[in-house]
């Protein structure tokens, strides 16, 4: 089980980037459109450097549902590989049979 302090701040850095990814979106915009003069690109970058550094998309880590693990991770199942082989093994999950040959 990971830390739950770090389960966490990785959730406040989810909602923090919900939150603001229109506004991060639209100033983007601004600030990669060539047709617009650079002083008012330049003021879009400002306001996006000004916004907080955790409602980056890029900083959200994909993180284990049932554990919290940020390593392995699944992301069609959202779940680790251990995780998915404890399941799995369980009975669970429907479909998944461990392999034996």
């Amino acid at each position: 089980m990971a830390k739950k302090s770090a389960v966490n701040n990785n959730k406040r850095r989810m909602k923090l980037a919900k939150q603001f990814a229109g506004r991060r979106l639209r100033l983007k915009a601004i600030a990669a459109d060539e047709s617009l003069p650079m002083e008012e690109r330049f003021e879009a970058r400002i306001k996006l450097a000004a916004l907080p550094r955790n409602s980056a998309p890029s900083r959200v880590r994909n993180r284990c549902e049932v554990t919290g693990r940020p390593r392995a991770y699944y992301r069609k199942l959202r779940m680790s590989r251990i995780a998915l082989r404890e399941l799995g093994n369980k009975g669970v999950i429907p479909g998944l049979v461990k392999s034996s040959w």
